[in-house]
């Protein structure tokens, strides 16, 4: 048996060696140690997000810490999908008892956007060529097409209050700033492409209050989304410390 082959065989023993101790040293559910007030709340819109285990958690602990804080100002989702994530927002502050804040969910409600020439996507292809493979089937899972009615009736399961639901279509380069709140305390962003991003990020950042939260969705996912975050706080002094919470998830707190 030649050294490569030995050299392989060890490296295979190696990897299993390290699964059997992982299995061991956790055992059973790879979340159980997430709050049970989490648990409660993803069953309730877990079906309703794409989004990973480790975003939603992250999400539910900014609510809480804007509340704890008492941060000041309202939730601004931009890029709702099927409105997973702002029902994560309404259920949790009906859980902590929480004075109604108002959420702003700002959507074409028609699927995406077109990308633009700096969207790649994670193999570095362009996704325009790919967004003409599938131009007119809006209803394709990767257009993330959903209706505002369908989206009012998710966001009214949650029992919030209906007048502190504000729905906004249109593409947020359209919608905002005009129809976005002066004062924002959560701000999460999830439309993928750079110009969405670096418009939501040019007009919202400096609405956002100090202690307030930002949450980027598509950092690691899309390349258009990273480009638009990089660009916008290369060399400004209230540059957050962005916070890696899975592949493609980034969340920072605003000095």
């Amino acid at each position: 048996m030649s050294s490569r082959e030995n050299l392989s065989r060890a490296s295979v023993r190696a990897r299993q060696a390290v699964r059997e101790l992982k299995a061991r040293l956790f055992p059973g559910d790879p979340y159980a140690d997430l709050d049970a007030g989490f648990a409660a709340v993803r069953g309730r819109m877990a079906d309703f997000t794409m989004t990973s285990v480790e975003r939603q958690y992250a999400l539910w602990k900014a609510v809480g810490h804007i509340e704890s804080a008492g941060i000041s100002g309202d939730v601004v989702e931009c890029g709702v999908w099927r409105g997973g994530s702002s029902m994560l927002v309404a259920l949790t502050l009906a859980d902590l008892g929480a004075a109604p804040r108002d959420l702003w969910l700002f959507d074409t409600f028609s699927g995406m956007s077109p990308p633009g020439e700096f969207d790649l996507d994670p193999a570095g292809r362009p996704m325009t060529e790919q967004w003409h493979r599938h131009e007119g089937r809006v209803h394709d899972p990767v257009f993330a097409y959903c209706s505002l009615d369908e989206v009012r009736r998710n966001m009214a399961s949650t029992g919030y209050p209906e007048q502190n639901i504000r729905l906004v279509p249109g593409p947020v380069e359209k919608t905002i700033p005009d129809q976005a709140p002066d004062r924002i305390a959560l701000l999460r962003l999830d439309t993928d492409w750079y110009r969405s991003t670096r418009h939501e990020l040019e007009q919202l950042w400096p609405r956002l209050s100090p202690g307030g939260v930002l949450v980027i969705d598509d950092y690691g996912h899309w390349a258009g989304a990273r480009k638009a975050v990089d660009e916008y706080f290369a060399g400004r002094s209230d540059a957050p410390l962005l916070n890696r919470v899975d592949y493609s998830g980034r969340i920072a707190v605003k000095a």
